[in-house]
Order: C-alpha cells, then structure tokens, then sequence
C-alpha cells in the first residue's frame, strides 16, 4: 500500500492510501469546496441579541481533578458560558462546579446515556444553541490557544456574517516523559512536547446565526466537521484559514496557525493507563491501548508553549479562587 506522505503543515494520525483514487478524491472535493465557496459568496448574516458571545458544550464523566483549570483557562481566553453534561460520574464533580454554577458561568445538564456523546451535542444545540452567538464543542482535555489575537471572541469576529462553523486544528501533546504527575499541577503548564506539525482534524465552533439539521447525514461528524444549515441546505465548516472543509480536504497556507486547540490526548503514562481502562462517554471499551500510546508518543518531538501567555492569569484565578478542591489520590483510586 502506498501511503500520502504528511502535507506541508499538518501530519496524518492514520496511514491514507495514495495513488489514482486517492487524485480523483481530491479534485472531487475541490470542486465540492469550489461550489460551497460561491454559495457562501450570497449569504450575509445579521447579529441577534444573546446572552452570551462564545459558550463551550462539553461532555464528562469522572474528571473532577481537570474541570477547574479547564473552566478558569478556557474563560480566561474568552469562554464565556460552559454547558456541562455529566455523564454518570462518581467523583466530587460537584463540589468544583458549584461555584461556577453559582455566578452563572456553568450551566449543569445531566446526561445518564452512556455512549450518546452526539445526542449529547444535539441536545445542547436544541435546548441551549438560541442563548449564545457560538458554541464550541471540545473535551475535558481540550485547551483554546488564540495566537493572532488574545482571546476567542476577536478570533471568531470576521467569521461571523457568512460561515455556519469554524474548525479549529489539534495540537497533538503527548506525556513530556512524566510517567506520573501530581493532579495538583497544572496540564497547561505540566506538557510542553508535542508533534511538530498539527493534526489534520479539530474541533468546531458553532455560528448559531445559521440553523442545525439534526437529521442531517452530516451530524455523525459534527465531533470534528460540523455542518450548518442555511436556508434548508447544510453548510460545511471552513477552517481558521476561511478554507472550505470538505472530506479529507485540508488547506494551510502558513505554519504560523492563528489559534490551535492543545489536545492534551495521553498526559502522564499513569494518567492515560487509568484513562483507557475505564470506559468513557464515547468508548464503552476504551480502543486506544498501550500501543496505540506509543504510535502517538513517537510523533512528539516538537516543544510548543503558547498556552504560557496565559499562564500567570490561570494561576492567579486558580489562586484567588481557591486551587483545587480535590484530593488527587482519591480521585485516582476511584477510576
């Protein structure tokens, strides 16, 4: 089998077939890409009043230690509003959340579906999508990172009028070598290496000006490519470049990215042996196994500290706030 080589900016996590085939995939998605391009040309939006600008819809399940650094930095780069979903956790999730819930910065949703991660989604669009002009949809273990600009409002503006979503790419981190680490300190500061070019998937951010077909054959991708809805058609994501995602088909034309997501996918080896041992809100039986740590740990070797302009706000928040409310060692025995 004959295997793409990486592209300029970004590096593949899966092996992809080259040849004939793979050509005429391409030239069909550029010309997917060229008729969307003309169809968005015609579509001007006007702003609505919500009560919030950029909101996040995430999904947990026993990740109590990591909710309150994920809260302060991901509001410190201009996350206004956090949807919640609780997905049957048995840690002291709520002990953390409450002061969030309290000054209204966190709404709490309890989501007892195992494996729903998708209709977890749709019912935040459903219930939720009217209340804020974005909605992000990233994980527990997902960190904004503006670079062009120092927060996501300012980032997300000029997108505003014609594109359904935005895709923002991954920044792969792996362990940084730690084989364990006190849940005290911070993942933001904790990992640092990474792969040296960025994955060719990421996560989307929402533009609630356009409408949302749940019923859509497009929904089973809205983790990483979600498509609006304009006037009845679906509309696909662009990417922070204002390039069309279609398919596989990915366009940069920089290595300066203006804003990534930090995927801090393994942390420790501890940290994601316990993780893939237990089932999670996507997996029932976790596939990424310890081999699966190695492929990915063997692409780090790059080093990138972008979240560190950031870092002295997260810490005073975290301080002023109180640190962390949780015994890490109790967490742990229970996962």
């Amino acid at each position: 089998m004959n295997i793409i080589k990486e592209g300029k900016y970004f590096i593949y996590d899966t092996a992809q077939k080259s040849g004939l085939k793979k050509i005429a995939k391409d030239v069909c998605y550029n010309m997917i890409s060229a008729f969307y391009r003309m169809k968005m040309s015609f579509i001007t939006t006007k702003s609505e009043d919500r009560k919030y600008g950029v909101s996040i819809c995430a999904i947990f399940k026993n990740e109590s230690p990591y909710l309150k650094e994920w809260i302060e930095y991901n509001h410190i780069v201009g996350i206004d509003h956090f949807f919640l979903y609780n997905n049957n956790s048995e840690d002291d999730y709520i002990s953390v959340l409450q002061p969030y819930i309290d000054n209204g910065i966190v709404t709490l949703c309890q989501w007892p579906h195992n494996q729903k991660q998708m209709e977890c989604y749709m019912d935040c669009i459903e219930n939720y999508s009217s209340e804020t002009q974005w909605l992000g949809f990233i994980d527990i273990d997902e960190f904004i990172v503006p670079k062009s600009t120092d927060n996501i409002h300012d980032f997300l503006k000029p997108f505003e009028k014609k594109y359904g979503s935005v895709m923002i790419y991954w920044r792969l981190y792996g362990s940084s070598g730690l084989m364990n680490r006190d849940l005290s300190d911070y993942v933001s500061e904790s990992f640092t290496v990474c792969w040296p070019k960025y994955c060719n998937i990421g996560k989307c951010f929402y533009n609630t000006r356009f409408g949302f077909d749940k019923t859509s054959k497009h929904t089973n991708q809205l983790h990483h490519r979600f498509w609006a809805n304009w006037k009845g058609k679906d509309i696909p994501p662009v990417n922070i470049f204002g390039k069309i995602c279609v398919g596989t088909r990915n366009v940069a034309n920089t290595s300066d990215f203006p804003i990534q997501i930090n995927h801090y996918f393994t942390k420790s080896y501890e940290e994601y042996a316990k993780k893939r041992a237990k089932g999670d809100v996507y997996f029932n039986i976790n596939p990424h196994d310890e081999q699966y740590f190695y492929e990915h740990e063997m692409k780090n070797t790059s080093t990138d500290y972008s979240a560190f302009k950031y870092m002295i706000k997260l810490k005073t928040a975290m301080q002023s706030s109180g640190e962390k409310d949780i015994e890490p060692d109790t967490y742990m025995n229970k996962r």
